[in-house]
């Protein structure tokens, strides 16, 4: 009995011309961990949205063909019907968490499939053991990788044979991303169809029995799926070597933070070098992004001293829009930094000028999107129109935040080479974090690690490369 059959797809968004999906045939069978790869916008989260029965139910188009779940088609069913079958874990796990304890989070899927009280306890502690979370946490205090996980755990709980995970791994560390990926092939094993939407392919190819590639709305199975995998796979050299700035732009001497009684970071003393890439590594729950917002002035340090060296008009403590326009920030989850109703209006907010957006819309691609509303996009397409807004104001401090979610590999090639450049011409000072390690050599000079709220090494990107080897 197959899991999944899609036969003769075709599929066009409500008020667009040109079809996402056409003539998709698609299988899955029950015991199979498969992968779904393609380049960013291509259709791969269109063709989960139908699986899963999103489209049409909540996401109206035009869609025609078959849809067999489980051996049944799927024509006159409702999406809760759908949903007892198929479990869906999406890219923004932030929109899909609703309650405060991490314990609650996850029952409520299961009390909404009406399970019993005790098989929704035994799912609780079972899905909390895979996915290593404490129960008791509050899911406010959860890091991205964390909360990542969570939603995870939320869908294995409600016990549907049929799972979709989008984007799975993109905030996980490596050892979450190994945690989760033996998990799924382990589920899969016992009779689960699992199929994960994945970028980072390095982190995949050896659990996966089968690979399927989509692009332009057309998929096809790969044939030679270990020569696939590995050429995607491969680490993107740095093109420009270290720019070698005068002193430091700036310094944080025993900054702390914590968050309801949570201590966060410990006591975090760095320097950060001028006109450097800076790489900020450590586990899930680190403190990476907090450190971030701390050093962006999005918020401030319960205790400790941070020192700019930018420009001493700024001053020491507050933000402002001055401070903003040379300290660019790019969010981890871009959703939060998009507010305008065209990807035009996007880059022109605060854009040097209006030329400048439009020359930085044509290197980062973005030009066959600018009329398009930004929350329409993909998630890869969202990441890169944000980071191209913030660069676009041509900071001299340049913050990114897991800036390489959601790019295919070639994608990623492009993202680093056009943030390379710029920062050979610019000179900027860039500051990120990354789980990715095929961006290790191109997007780092130093190396920072956070463990246990406290720097615990610094150096090089050998230090880097040493630190994921580790894991």
């Amino acid at each position: 009995m197959s899991a999944i059959k899609l036969k003769d797809i075709n599929f066009t968004y409500e008020g667009m011309k040109q079809k996402a999906l056409e003539d998709i045939d698609f299988f899955m069978e029950y015991g199979e961990l498969a992968l779904l790869s393609g380049v960013s916008g291509s259709g791969k989260s269109t063709l989960m949205n139908i699986i899963a029965g999103i489209i049409p139910h909540v996401i109206k188009g035009q869609l025609s063909g078959e849809i067999y779940i489980d051996d049944k088609n799927t024509k006159g069913l409702s999406m809760g019907q759908i949903c007892r079958s198929v479990g869906v874990v999406l890219q923004n796990a932030d929109a899909q968490i609703i309650q405060d304890i991490v314990e609650a989070e996850i029952a409520f899927g299961c009390e909404n499939l009406g399970m019993k009280a005790s098989d929704i306890k035994e799912s609780i502690d079972t899905a909390c053991d895979r996915m290593k979370l404490d129960k008791t946490a509050s899911t406010r205090t959860l890091s991205g990788g964390q909360k990542q996980r969570l939603i995870t755990a939320s869908v294995l709980a409600m016990r549907q044979k049929i799972l979709i995970l989008d984007e799975p791994l993109a905030n996980l560390d490596m050892q979450g991303a190994k945690l989760l990926m033996t998990s799924l092939l382990y589920l899969a094993k016992s009779g689960y169809a699992i199929l994960v939407i994945e970028h980072r392919l390095d982190s995949v190819m050896d659990y996966v029995d089968r690979v399927w590639h989509i692009e332009d709305g057309n998929i096809f199975m790969v044939n030679d799926k270990q020569k696939y995998l590995l050429s995607r796979a491969e680490s993107i050299n740095d093109d420009i070597g270290q720019i070698l700035g005068q002193g430091n732009i700036m310094s944080l001497e025993n900054v702390k933070y914590k968050v309801a009684k949570k201590d966060i970071l410990k006591g975090i003393d760095l320097q950060i070098a001028r006109g450097g890439r800076t790489l900020l590594m450590g586990e899930n729950g680190s403190g990476k992004t907090t450190l971030m917002r701390l050093i962006s002035r999005l918020i401030k340090p319960c205790e400790g001293k941070i020192t700019q060296f930018i420009d001493k008009s700024l001053g020491q403590k507050r933000a402002s829009k001055k401070w903003f326009r040379k300290v660019g920030v790019v969010y981890q989850n871009p959703n939060y930094q998009l507010f305008m109703p065209t990807v035009k209006k996007e880059l022109e907010f605060g854009a040097t000028s209006k030329e400048y957006a439009m020359e930085i819309a044509e290197r980062f691609f973005l030009t066959h999107l600018l009329d398009r509303h930004p929350q329409s996009l993909s998630e890869g397409q969202k990441r890169l129109v944000t980071i191209a807004s913030v660069v676009a104001t041509e900071p001299q401090v340049l913050l990114l935040d897991e800036p390489t979610v959601g790019q295919d590999y070639q994608g990623l090639k492009r993202l680093m080479s056009i943030l390379n450049d710029l920062h050979l011409k610019s000179q900027n000072t860039i500051i990120a974090t990354t789980h990715d390690k095929r961006c290790i050599d191109a997007l780092c000079d130093n190396t920072a690690i956070i463990s246990d709220g406290v720097i615990s090494a610094c150096g090089t990107k050998k230090l880097a490369h040493d630190f994921l080897q580790r894991k």
